[in-house]
């Protein structure tokens, strides 16, 4: 069968533009130029990067969001590739390179199925298309997204993150959280004259593992995963630490909040005061910033919400009815992991699905490929989605 050589030849250009979290630039400008000889009616580079391209149809309807994320993380050591991260290799049915599946293969899809519906149906639709092509999640999942939504006040958003064709209706957020204990420094060879913060930690964290997982029926257990530890002064040289700091990696269900999350922690550490009177510790939400390739900078708290859509919601039922007459039948499913849609859904509330071509395990990985199948696929999905909710 004929391969799609457009849609091959784009995912292309974009696998040979490098662009981690904050050096997207080329990869930006190139679609953004892209888009217009394409058909779309406009396109922008928002005040963080993102690329935003609209394609306005002949009738009042909705008002529909591809998004899909460009930046990636870096490559990593060169030697365990066999083939160039950078290069868009193809062999057999794979097509090579950073980012392949996490995301610019299914960016380079949306790109190309957001053009073909609108030109096939000749402009006659209901609605607004908006194609957002997005910096940053790698660092701050969803943070940029807040001035996309602004921008194209969508109604519906279909996130692009890999789902191997199934349409998922949720996902577990995701929390860092903070718990610093302090001591009090004294020399090693004296110890009983100071107060070893990471002492004070290690019984912390024993409490810490004891607690009960809240669970949900659909998306599983939050989890709350020590992920590191560090104590000060470093190297102690004869030091007791004075503090300790760990950083603790909580799995987000829907409706929780920061208060939430934060509070068994603080009565944990509290229930120890008893057997530690001098145990003195801070909970709290870590907070990240990052420069934008714009010179904007982004600060935020990270706690990127959780969410979950109903099956019977008319998201969910007119991209499955979509899908399914593109010859894609996808099963309902949900993602393992944090996206995009955490700000859209989760904190925006704006109805959200993800569909994307590819699998979660192939992200972040050495070799990372994308199945040419599966890439075109993708992009007949994209658009049947498309005609599944904006034809009346």
């Amino acid at each position: 069968m004929k391969r799609d050589e457009e849609l091959i030849a784009l995912c292309r250009e974009l696998i040979r533009r490098p662009s981690v979290s904050g050096e997207e630039k080329a990869a930006a400008e190139f679609l953004r130029h892209a888009m217009p000889d394409l058909g779309y009616h406009h396109a922008e580079i928002d005040r963080y990067g993102s690329v935003l391209g609209c394609i306005r149809g002949s009738r009042p309807g909705p008002a529909v969001l591809l998004d899909g994320h460009i930046d990636t993380v870096p490559a990593g050591d060169p030697a365990l590739w066999t083939h160039d991260p950078f290069a868009g290799e193809i062999r057999g049915d794979r097509l090579y390179g950073r980012g392949t599946s996490d995301m610019k293969g299914s960016v380079a899809a949306m790109v190309l199925a957001a053009a073909r519906f609108a030109r096939n149906a000749g402009g006659d639709f209901a609605g607004t298309i908006w194609v957002s092509c997005s910096v940053q999640e790698e660092r701050f999942e969803g943070v940029t997204c807040r001035e996309i939504a602004r921008l194209a006040r969508p109604d519906y958003v279909i996130v692009g993150e890999a789902t191997g064709a199934a349409l998922n209706i949720g996902q577990r957020g995701r929390a860092e959280v903070v718990v610093e204990t302090r001591g009090v420094s004294c020399h090693s060879a004296n110890p009983e004259k100071g107060v070893n913060a990471v002492y004070h930690m290690a019984e912390l964290i024993g409490a810490l593992r004891g607690l009960p997982p809240p669970e949900h029926p659909l998306l599983g257990r939050g989890i709350l995963e020590l992920t590191d530890i560090v104590s000060a002064p470093y190297p102690g040289a004869s030091v007791v630490p004075a503090l300790c700091r760990a950083t603790f990696d909580r799995r987000l269900l829907p409706g929780e909040t920061p208060e939430s999350v934060l509070a068994p922690i603080r009565e944990a550490a509290a229930g120890l005061k008893a057997r530690l009177p001098r145990l003195d510790v801070d909970v709290s939400l870590s907070r990240g910033s990052s420069v934008c390739w714009t010179g904007e900078t982004l600060e935020a708290e990270r706690f990127f919400p959780a969410w979950v859509l109903p099956e019977d919601h008319p998201l969910v039922q007119g991209a499955l009815r979509g899908l399914r007459a593109a010859g894609v039948d996808a099963p309902l499913s949900h993602y393992a992991f944090c996206t995009n849609a955490s700000s859209f859904c989760g904190e925006l509330g704006i109805p959200t699905v993800g569909f994307g071509p590819s699998r979660e395990d192939l992200a972040h990985t050495a070799d990372e490929y994308i199945e040419i199948g599966q890439l075109e696929q993708a992009c007949r999905g994209f658009q049947g989605i498309l005609r599944g909710l904006t034809t009346d």
